[in-house]
């Protein structure tokens, strides 16, 4: 099977760009050719290796054709990969990317109207309108209709049946080309025994008490996160001796971390920045808590639950399917910041502990393998061939 997959932008810090590289390693083990066209792509931490993949290589095609600003670039880069698909020989195309010229459709990133609706109900109408009036955004929710309406897509992979139940809802998708298919996780990769060894020494290097609670976010992007009113719940629900721990990039940090200043916790807040590693910062954390305002299913989030962290979450984030309330964790709405703040002021380090063996049993059920089954098994569906494999194994189903 020829399989070619589009991402604009690959950066190894992020969890779609995670995502890709796991699936990818995932089907070339199973004898699926991949290539990915792409506009930049960096190469990230090397996976695992054994002599079953060792030397495997993905070929990569560059469409890179000259853009100013954000509209011109997208749309220039979904011209350039559509006519380079045409002449090539592919068995299927999988976007990443809101494209028209695809068989699949990976909506990783969720839905953009539905992204924009909350971002209104946070902000307010006349933010929703100053968003709305965007060229960007314009540009973004035409390609949405576009793709949704395209006569050559044939299905739709949903990361969460949060995702599934909005593009239903925006676009009157056919529930039988819509197929959730959550995220995998390495599960050997992000295990608890971090917490021993990395996550010990970490928390010494940062001057934490044995005894405190850490809660860990990791994320960019910090104001769709939902770090204003994380920072915000800290202060009023977290215990006094409690430490937030944030890592990921973001062009405004330092605003925020003058933020959490101005509220009294710069000795209990740390910002430390991207990680090439998080694996350690997840050791070193009791709680994992991603307020975030729309995710539709962060890789962070299943690699904090394997690694033997609850999580604290929000209902507009698709991971909440995982979570039972109060045996892995806590779901709130995002900006309900007095339940944040009381889900915080919930746990200390022998309760998360419990939670967190609850959350990596939960994760037991992502792992890359039954993710990459359940993608041979739609692919295989598509092509009309039967798999040589046994068929996938059917999506967990979340408690509830």
């Amino acid at each position: 099977m020829r399989l070619a997959i589009v991402r604009q932008r690959y950066n190894p810090h992020g969890g779609a760009e995670r995502f890709v590289e796991r699936a990818m390693d995932a089907l070339q083990r199973r004898g699926v050719g991949v290539t990915v066209l792409a506009r930049q792509w960096q190469t990230g931490l090397p996976l695992p290796q054994d002599a079953s993949n060792a030397g495997r290589q993905t070929d990569v095609l560059r469409c890179d054709p000259f853009f100013l600003g954000s509209v011109w670039r997208d749309a220039g880069f979904a011209r350039a990969a559509c006519r380079r698909l045409e002449q090539l020989p592919f068995d299927l195309v999988q976007s990443h990317e809101r494209i028209a010229c695809c068989d699949v459709f990976r909506a990783g990133d969720g839905v953009h109207a539905q992204w924009l609706a909350n971002r209104q109900a946070a902000g307010g109408a006349l933010l929703g309108l100053c968003v709305r009036l965007n060229p960007y955004h314009r540009y973004t929710l035409a390609a949405e209709r576009r793709l949704f309406a395209s006569p050559r897509l044939r299905a739709v992979i949903c990361n969460s049946n949060m995702v599934k139940k909005e593009i239903r809802r925006w676009f009157g998708t056919d529930d039988r080309r819509l197929h959730v298919i959550y995220n995998g996780v390495d599960l050997e990769a992000f295990h608890p025994r971090f917490k021993e060894g990395p996550g010990s020494a970490l928390r010494v290097r940062l001057g934490i008490a044995p005894d405190a609670t850490v809660f860990l976010f990791v994320g960019s992007g910090f104001e769709r996160k939902g770090v204003p009113r994380l920072l915000q719940a800290f202060a009023q629900g977290a215990p006094a001796d409690a430490r937030l721990l944030l890592v990921g990039s973001d062009r405004h940090a330092a605003r925020f971390a003058r933020q959490a200043g101005a509220m009294g916790m710069s000795a209990r807040v740390h910002f430390a920045g991207a990680q090439n590693d998080v694996r350690p910062w997840y050791g070193a954390a009791d709680c994992f808590v991603l307020p975030t305002l729309y995710d539709p299913f962060p890789n962070a989030a299943l690699e904090a639950m394997a690694s033997g962290l609850p999580l604290i979450t929000t209902h507009q984030c698709g991971a909440a399917e995982l979570i039972e309330e109060g045996k892995a964790g806590f779901v709130c709405d995002a900006l309900d910041v007095a339940g944040l703040g009381a889900a915080l002021g919930r746990l200390d380090r022998a309760s998360a502990a419990i939670m967190g063996a609850h959350a990596r049993e939960r994760a037991m059920g992502f792992g890359v393998a039954d993710m990459a089954e359940r993608l041979l098994g739609l692919y295989h569906s598509l092509l009309g061939a039967s798999s040589p494999r046994p068929g996938p194994s059917p999506a967990p189903t979340p408690p509830g």
